[in-house]
Protein backbone atom coordinates (compact mmCIF):
# COMPACT_ATOMS: atom_id res chain seq x y z
CA UNK A 1 0.00 0.00 0.00
CA UNK A 2 1.35 3.25 -0.72
CA UNK A 3 -0.04 6.92 -0.68
CA UNK A 4 -0.81 8.74 -3.99
CA UNK A 5 -2.06 11.89 -1.83
CA UNK A 6 -2.97 12.04 1.99
CA UNK A 7 -6.73 10.44 1.61
CA UNK A 8 -5.85 8.20 -1.80
CA UNK A 9 -4.04 5.35 -1.89
CA UNK A 10 -2.62 2.75 -4.00
CA UNK A 11 -4.07 -1.24 -3.82
CA UNK A 12 -3.01 -2.69 -6.81
CA UNK A 13 -1.01 -5.63 -8.06
CA UNK A 14 1.90 -6.64 -10.18
CA UNK A 15 1.46 -9.65 -12.49
CA UNK A 16 4.89 -11.52 -13.48
CA UNK A 17 3.38 -14.98 -14.47
CA UNK A 18 1.49 -13.05 -17.57
CA UNK A 19 2.83 -13.72 -20.70
CA UNK A 20 0.61 -12.46 -23.49
CA UNK A 21 -2.09 -9.45 -22.00
CA UNK A 22 -5.54 -9.93 -23.68
CA UNK A 23 -3.90 -12.88 -25.34
CA UNK A 24 -2.10 -11.48 -27.88
CA UNK A 25 0.58 -8.83 -26.57
CA UNK A 26 4.03 -9.62 -25.68
CA UNK A 27 4.49 -8.27 -21.91
CA UNK A 28 7.99 -8.99 -20.97
CA UNK A 29 7.87 -6.80 -17.88
CA UNK A 30 4.73 -8.01 -16.77
CA UNK A 31 1.69 -6.48 -16.03
CA UNK A 32 0.34 -4.01 -13.37
CA UNK A 33 -3.31 -3.96 -12.19
CA UNK A 34 -3.95 -0.90 -10.48
CA UNK A 35 -6.45 -0.30 -7.90
CA UNK A 36 -7.08 2.11 -5.41
CA UNK A 37 -9.03 3.58 -2.02
CA UNK A 38 -10.02 6.77 -1.08
CA UNK A 39 -10.29 7.38 2.57
CA UNK A 40 -12.88 10.00 3.73
CA UNK A 41 -15.96 10.21 6.05
CA UNK A 42 -17.67 7.95 3.47
CA UNK A 43 -14.81 5.34 1.80
CA UNK A 44 -14.73 4.80 -2.25
CA UNK A 45 -12.83 1.91 -3.87
CA UNK A 46 -12.12 2.58 -7.20
CA UNK A 47 -11.99 -1.03 -9.27
CA UNK A 48 -11.28 -4.14 -8.48
CA UNK A 49 -8.07 -6.50 -10.01
CA UNK A 50 -7.76 -9.26 -12.22
CA UNK A 51 -8.86 -12.59 -10.81
CA UNK A 52 -5.63 -14.14 -9.77
CA UNK A 53 -4.92 -11.60 -7.27
CA UNK A 54 -8.12 -11.72 -5.42
CA UNK A 55 -6.21 -12.69 -2.09
CA UNK A 56 -3.45 -9.80 -2.64
CA UNK A 57 -5.79 -7.18 -2.95
CA UNK A 58 -8.04 -7.86 -0.54
CA UNK A 59 -5.27 -7.84 1.72
CA UNK A 60 -4.00 -4.48 0.57
CA UNK A 61 -7.68 -3.39 0.87
CA UNK A 62 -8.14 -4.29 4.47
CA UNK A 63 -4.76 -2.55 5.33
CA UNK A 64 -5.94 0.24 3.78
CA UNK A 65 -9.25 0.27 5.33
CA UNK A 66 -7.64 -0.29 9.02
CA UNK A 67 -10.90 -1.88 10.22
CA UNK A 68 -13.32 0.24 8.57
CA UNK A 69 -15.59 -0.87 5.53
CA UNK A 70 -15.71 0.76 2.54
CA UNK A 71 -19.08 2.37 1.28
CA UNK A 72 -18.78 2.40 -2.47
CA UNK A 73 -17.13 0.20 -4.80
CA UNK A 74 -16.62 2.04 -8.41
CA UNK A 75 -16.49 0.19 -11.58
CA UNK A 76 -14.92 2.47 -14.15
CA UNK A 77 -14.58 -0.45 -16.84
CA UNK A 78 -15.86 -3.91 -16.71
CA UNK A 79 -12.66 -5.67 -18.28
CA UNK A 80 -12.34 -8.88 -16.43
CA UNK A 81 -8.74 -7.44 -15.24
CA UNK A 82 -10.42 -5.05 -13.36
CA UNK A 83 -13.63 -6.14 -12.52
CA UNK A 84 -13.32 -10.05 -11.99
CA UNK A 85 -13.43 -9.49 -7.62
CA UNK A 86 -16.49 -7.69 -7.98
CA UNK A 87 -18.25 -10.50 -6.35
CA UNK A 88 -15.53 -11.40 -3.76
CA UNK A 89 -15.40 -7.60 -2.38
CA UNK A 90 -18.98 -7.81 -2.30
CA UNK A 91 -19.01 -10.95 -0.07
CA UNK A 92 -16.48 -9.89 2.25
CA UNK A 93 -18.66 -6.17 2.45
CA UNK A 94 -22.07 -6.93 1.69
CA UNK A 95 -23.38 -3.41 3.04
CA UNK A 96 -21.15 -2.06 0.14
CA UNK A 97 -22.75 0.11 -2.85
CA UNK A 98 -21.94 -0.40 -6.63
CA UNK A 99 -21.62 2.00 -8.42
CA UNK A 100 -21.25 2.47 -12.54
CA UNK A 101 -23.09 3.01 -15.52
CA UNK A 102 -26.28 1.13 -16.56
CA UNK A 103 -24.14 -0.84 -19.61
CA UNK A 104 -21.66 -1.78 -16.79
CA UNK A 105 -24.78 -3.43 -14.49
CA UNK A 106 -25.84 -5.24 -17.94
CA UNK A 107 -22.05 -6.35 -18.03
CA UNK A 108 -21.81 -7.26 -14.45
CA UNK A 109 -25.24 -9.56 -15.34
CA UNK A 110 -23.60 -11.29 -18.70
CA UNK A 111 -20.11 -12.06 -16.64
CA UNK A 112 -21.40 -12.96 -12.69
CA UNK A 113 -24.70 -13.49 -13.11
CA UNK A 114 -26.18 -10.78 -10.74
CA UNK A 115 -26.46 -7.22 -11.28
CA UNK A 116 -26.65 -6.28 -8.13
CA UNK A 117 -29.87 -4.70 -8.18
CA UNK A 118 -30.57 -4.29 -4.51
CA UNK A 119 -26.99 -2.73 -3.73
CA UNK A 120 -26.39 -0.33 -6.78
CA UNK A 121 -25.98 3.34 -7.86
CA UNK A 122 -26.10 3.73 -11.47
CA UNK A 123 -24.41 6.98 -12.49
CA UNK A 124 -24.13 8.97 -15.41
CA UNK A 125 -22.12 11.93 -17.37
CA UNK A 126 -22.43 14.36 -14.76
CA UNK A 127 -23.55 12.60 -11.84
CA UNK A 128 -21.55 13.47 -8.85
CA UNK A 129 -20.78 11.33 -5.25
CA UNK A 130 -19.91 13.35 -2.07
CA UNK A 131 -17.82 11.10 0.10
CA UNK A 132 -17.32 13.90 2.40
CA UNK A 133 -14.34 16.02 1.91
CA UNK A 134 -14.11 14.56 -1.96
CA UNK A 135 -16.92 14.93 -4.22
CA UNK A 136 -16.41 12.60 -7.41
CA UNK A 137 -17.24 13.97 -10.88
CA UNK A 138 -18.44 11.44 -13.31
CA UNK A 139 -17.39 11.31 -16.48
CA UNK A 140 -18.46 9.23 -19.65
CA UNK A 141 -16.03 7.57 -21.75
CA UNK A 142 -17.84 5.21 -23.91
CA UNK A 143 -15.68 3.54 -26.37
CA UNK A 144 -12.52 4.40 -24.52
CA UNK A 145 -12.62 1.67 -25.37
CA UNK A 146 -15.48 -0.41 -24.05
CA UNK A 147 -19.01 1.49 -24.06
CA UNK A 148 -19.63 0.97 -20.39
CA UNK A 149 -16.79 3.41 -19.61
CA UNK A 150 -16.56 6.56 -16.76
CA UNK A 151 -13.57 7.69 -15.62
CA UNK A 152 -14.24 10.12 -12.54
CA UNK A 153 -12.56 13.47 -10.91
CA UNK A 154 -11.64 14.07 -7.27
CA UNK A 155 -11.94 17.71 -7.25
CA UNK A 156 -10.66 17.71 -3.56
CA UNK A 157 -6.97 16.30 -4.77
CA UNK A 158 -7.21 16.63 -8.48
CA UNK A 159 -7.51 13.39 -9.33
CA UNK A 160 -8.55 12.23 -12.82
CA UNK A 161 -9.05 8.12 -12.30
CA UNK A 162 -8.73 7.41 -16.08
CA UNK A 163 -9.55 3.80 -16.66
CA UNK A 164 -7.19 2.66 -18.98
CA UNK A 165 -6.85 6.11 -20.48
CA UNK A 166 -2.99 6.77 -19.85
CA UNK A 167 -2.30 3.36 -19.32
CA UNK A 168 0.54 1.24 -20.63
CA UNK A 169 2.16 -2.31 -20.83
CA UNK A 170 4.45 -3.00 -17.31
CA UNK A 171 4.33 -4.13 -14.22
CA UNK A 172 4.74 -1.35 -11.58
CA UNK A 173 8.16 -2.54 -9.92
CA UNK A 174 9.96 -2.63 -13.76
CA UNK A 175 12.25 0.61 -14.54
CA UNK A 176 11.38 1.57 -18.67
CA UNK A 177 10.65 4.02 -20.59
CA UNK A 178 6.87 4.99 -20.73
CA UNK A 179 5.96 6.10 -24.01
CA UNK A 180 7.55 3.10 -25.93
CA UNK A 181 5.19 0.75 -23.51
CA UNK A 182 2.27 3.18 -23.68
CA UNK A 183 2.45 3.66 -27.20
CA UNK A 184 1.95 -0.20 -27.98
CA UNK A 185 -0.18 -0.27 -25.69
CA UNK A 186 -2.44 2.76 -27.05
CA UNK A 187 -2.51 1.67 -30.65
CA UNK A 188 -2.50 -1.90 -29.92
CA UNK A 189 -6.01 -1.14 -27.64
CA UNK A 190 -7.62 1.59 -27.93
CA UNK A 191 -6.15 3.15 -31.08
CA UNK A 192 -9.48 2.43 -33.79
CA UNK A 193 -11.45 5.02 -30.95
CA UNK A 194 -9.54 7.86 -31.77
CA UNK A 195 -12.17 10.41 -31.86
CA UNK A 196 -13.66 9.03 -28.76
CA UNK A 197 -10.10 9.89 -27.05
CA UNK A 198 -10.36 13.22 -28.34
CA UNK A 199 -13.89 13.85 -26.83
CA UNK A 200 -12.48 12.68 -23.40
CA UNK A 201 -9.63 14.95 -23.81
CA UNK A 202 -11.62 17.60 -24.74
CA UNK A 203 -13.88 17.27 -21.36
CA UNK A 204 -10.69 16.85 -19.17
CA UNK A 205 -9.44 19.91 -20.76
CA UNK A 206 -12.13 21.95 -18.54
CA UNK A 207 -10.97 19.92 -15.42
CA UNK A 208 -7.73 21.04 -13.22
CA UNK A 209 -6.26 17.39 -12.99
CA UNK A 210 -2.93 17.23 -11.20
CA UNK A 211 -2.76 13.61 -11.18
CA UNK A 212 -3.81 11.08 -13.22
CA UNK A 213 -4.46 7.32 -11.70
CA UNK A 214 -4.61 5.04 -14.57
CA UNK A 215 -5.41 1.38 -14.12
CA UNK A 216 -2.73 -0.30 -15.45
CA UNK A 217 0.87 1.75 -15.25
CA UNK A 218 2.30 4.02 -12.79
CA UNK A 219 0.51 7.44 -11.06
CA UNK A 220 1.32 10.24 -13.01
CA UNK A 221 2.34 13.59 -11.12
CA UNK A 222 4.73 15.40 -12.93
CA UNK A 223 4.45 16.62 -16.32
CA UNK A 224 1.20 15.83 -17.17
CA UNK A 225 1.43 17.90 -20.58
CA UNK A 226 3.70 15.59 -21.84
CA UNK A 227 1.81 12.45 -21.45
CA UNK A 228 -1.62 14.97 -22.34
CA UNK A 229 0.31 16.35 -25.81
CA UNK A 230 1.09 12.47 -27.10
CA UNK A 231 -2.57 11.55 -26.00
CA UNK A 232 -3.63 14.19 -28.33
CA UNK A 233 -1.12 13.30 -31.59
CA UNK A 234 -1.93 9.70 -31.11
CA UNK A 235 -5.66 9.76 -31.10
CA UNK A 236 -5.56 12.85 -33.62
CA UNK A 237 -3.99 10.13 -36.08
CA UNK A 238 -0.88 12.71 -36.19
CA UNK A 239 2.68 12.19 -36.76
CA UNK A 240 5.01 11.73 -33.25
CA UNK A 241 8.11 11.65 -34.70
CA UNK A 242 9.90 12.55 -38.36
CA UNK A 243 11.13 9.35 -40.03
CA UNK A 244 10.62 6.49 -41.86
CA UNK A 245 9.34 3.09 -40.75
CA UNK A 246 10.68 -0.49 -43.61
CA UNK A 247 8.10 -3.25 -42.82
CA UNK A 248 9.37 -5.92 -45.06
CA UNK A 249 8.34 -9.86 -45.87
CA UNK A 250 11.55 -11.79 -47.54
CA UNK A 251 11.00 -15.04 -48.38
CA UNK A 252 15.06 -15.52 -50.36
CA UNK A 253 16.27 -12.44 -49.13
CA UNK A 254 16.33 -10.54 -51.73
CA UNK A 255 13.14 -8.40 -50.54
CA UNK A 256 14.84 -7.95 -46.98
CA UNK A 257 18.31 -6.68 -49.34
CA UNK A 258 16.01 -4.06 -50.73
CA UNK A 259 14.69 -3.17 -47.62
CA UNK A 260 18.06 -2.30 -46.20
CA UNK A 261 19.07 -1.17 -49.01
CA UNK A 262 16.91 1.91 -48.69
CA UNK A 263 17.37 2.04 -45.05
CA UNK A 264 21.07 2.96 -45.93
CA UNK A 265 19.93 5.12 -48.88
CA UNK A 266 17.94 7.11 -46.17
CA UNK A 267 20.52 7.29 -43.54
CA UNK A 268 22.95 8.62 -46.12
CA UNK A 269 20.67 11.99 -47.24
CA UNK A 270 20.04 12.57 -43.68
CA UNK A 271 16.93 11.22 -42.65
CA UNK A 272 16.68 11.49 -39.25
CA UNK A 273 14.86 8.10 -38.31
CA UNK A 274 14.51 5.34 -40.16
CA UNK A 275 13.17 2.02 -38.51
CA UNK A 276 13.39 -1.68 -40.11
CA UNK A 277 11.26 -4.03 -39.16
CA UNK A 278 11.17 -7.84 -40.07
CA UNK A 279 7.45 -8.48 -40.05
CA UNK A 280 7.83 -12.62 -39.41
CA UNK A 281 10.07 -11.83 -36.58
CA UNK A 282 9.65 -8.98 -35.00
CA UNK A 283 6.33 -8.21 -32.84
CA UNK A 284 3.31 -7.18 -34.50
CA UNK A 285 2.16 -4.95 -31.88
CA UNK A 286 5.67 -2.99 -31.71
CA UNK A 287 5.46 -2.57 -35.56
CA UNK A 288 2.02 -1.18 -35.33
CA UNK A 289 2.91 0.99 -33.07
CA UNK A 290 5.38 2.10 -35.49
CA UNK A 291 3.79 2.71 -38.23
CA UNK A 292 1.46 5.24 -36.28
CA UNK A 293 4.62 6.84 -35.07
CA UNK A 294 6.47 7.60 -38.04
CA UNK A 295 4.67 10.08 -41.22
CA UNK A 296 6.29 7.86 -43.96
CA UNK A 297 5.75 4.26 -44.13
CA UNK A 298 7.68 1.41 -46.71
CA UNK A 299 5.93 -1.70 -47.29
CA UNK A 300 8.20 -4.38 -49.06
CA UNK A 301 6.94 -7.66 -49.94
CA UNK A 302 6.60 -10.81 -51.96
CA UNK A 303 3.61 -11.79 -54.61
CA UNK A 304 2.43 -14.81 -52.73
CA UNK A 305 -0.01 -17.25 -54.20
CA UNK A 306 -1.28 -14.05 -56.15
CA UNK A 307 -1.66 -11.70 -53.62
CA UNK A 308 0.86 -10.89 -50.52
CA UNK A 309 3.27 -12.95 -47.68
CA UNK A 310 0.77 -13.56 -45.16
CA UNK A 311 2.21 -11.23 -42.55
CA UNK A 312 2.25 -8.52 -44.45
CA UNK A 313 -1.24 -9.13 -45.18
CA UNK A 314 -1.49 -9.51 -41.80
CA UNK A 315 0.18 -5.70 -40.77
CA UNK A 316 -1.57 -4.48 -43.32
CA UNK A 317 -5.11 -5.55 -41.69
CA UNK A 318 -3.86 -4.78 -38.41
CA UNK A 319 -3.47 -1.38 -39.46
CA UNK A 320 -6.46 -1.02 -41.25
CA UNK A 321 -8.20 -2.40 -37.73
CA UNK A 322 -6.88 0.62 -35.92
CA UNK A 323 -7.87 3.60 -38.00
CA UNK A 324 -4.41 3.87 -40.19
CA UNK A 325 -4.24 7.55 -41.75
CA UNK A 326 -2.67 10.83 -42.66
CA UNK A 327 0.18 9.01 -43.86
CA UNK A 328 2.64 8.76 -46.82
CA UNK A 329 3.29 5.06 -48.23
CA UNK A 330 5.72 4.04 -50.79
CA UNK A 331 5.48 0.31 -51.94
CA UNK A 332 7.92 -2.17 -53.06
CA UNK A 333 7.13 -5.87 -54.79
CA UNK A 334 9.00 -8.76 -55.70
CA UNK A 335 7.34 -10.71 -58.06
CA UNK A 336 9.64 -13.60 -59.93
CA UNK A 337 6.76 -13.89 -63.14
CA UNK A 338 3.61 -12.15 -62.20
CA UNK A 339 4.66 -9.37 -59.70
CA UNK A 340 0.90 -8.36 -58.05
CA UNK A 341 1.66 -7.51 -54.42
CA UNK A 342 1.86 -4.10 -55.25
CA UNK A 343 -1.42 -3.39 -56.71
CA UNK A 344 -3.17 -5.62 -53.85
CA UNK A 345 -1.01 -3.67 -50.81
CA UNK A 346 -2.86 -0.29 -52.68
CA UNK A 347 -5.65 -1.65 -52.62
CA UNK A 348 -6.22 -2.79 -49.10
CA UNK A 349 -5.16 0.81 -47.75
CA UNK A 350 -7.07 2.47 -50.09
CA UNK A 351 -9.88 1.64 -47.46
CA UNK A 352 -7.72 3.98 -45.48
CA UNK A 353 -8.42 7.67 -44.96
CA UNK A 354 -5.62 9.95 -46.15
CA UNK A 355 -2.90 8.08 -47.40
CA UNK A 356 -0.90 9.29 -50.11
CA UNK A 357 1.13 6.94 -52.09
CA UNK A 358 4.75 7.61 -53.07
CA UNK A 359 5.22 7.84 -57.06
CA UNK A 360 7.72 6.06 -57.35
CA UNK A 361 7.04 1.99 -56.79
CA UNK A 362 10.15 -0.37 -56.72
CA UNK A 363 9.30 -3.46 -58.69
CA UNK A 364 11.87 -6.63 -58.30
CA UNK A 365 11.40 -9.74 -60.75
CA UNK A 366 13.98 -11.94 -58.23
CA UNK A 367 17.17 -10.76 -57.31
CA UNK A 368 18.38 -6.87 -57.36
CA UNK A 369 19.05 -5.12 -60.77
CA UNK A 370 20.46 -2.25 -61.29
CA UNK A 371 17.46 -0.94 -62.50
CA UNK A 372 16.05 -1.75 -59.32
CA UNK A 373 18.98 0.01 -57.54
CA UNK A 374 18.08 3.53 -59.57
CA UNK A 375 14.66 3.18 -58.37
CA UNK A 376 15.76 3.17 -54.90
CA UNK A 377 17.60 6.05 -55.23
CA UNK A 378 14.62 7.53 -56.29
CA UNK A 379 12.16 6.40 -53.59
CA UNK A 380 14.59 7.59 -51.17
CA UNK A 381 15.26 10.87 -52.32
CA UNK A 382 11.11 11.30 -52.91
CA UNK A 383 10.93 10.22 -49.52
CA UNK A 384 13.20 12.68 -48.11
CA UNK A 385 11.96 15.86 -49.84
Amino acid sequence: MKNITDDIFYIGVDDHDIDLFEGQYVVENGMAYNSYVIMDDKIAVMDTVDGNFAEEWLEKLAEALDGRTPDYLIVQHMEPDHSANIAALSAKYPAAVIVASAPAFTMMKNYFGNDYADRRLVIKEGDTLSLGAHTLQFVAAPMVHWPEVMVTYDSHDKVLFSADGFGKFGALDTDEDWACEARRYYFGIVGKYGMQVQNLLKKAAALDIQIICPLHGPILKENLEYYVNLYQIWSSYGVESEGVMIAYTSVYGHTKEAAELLAQKLTDRGCPKVVVSDLARDDMAECVEDAFRYGRLVLATTTYNTGIFPFMREFIDELAEHNFQNRTVALIENGSWAPMAAKTMRAKLETCKDITFAENTVQIKGALSEENIAQLDALAEELCR
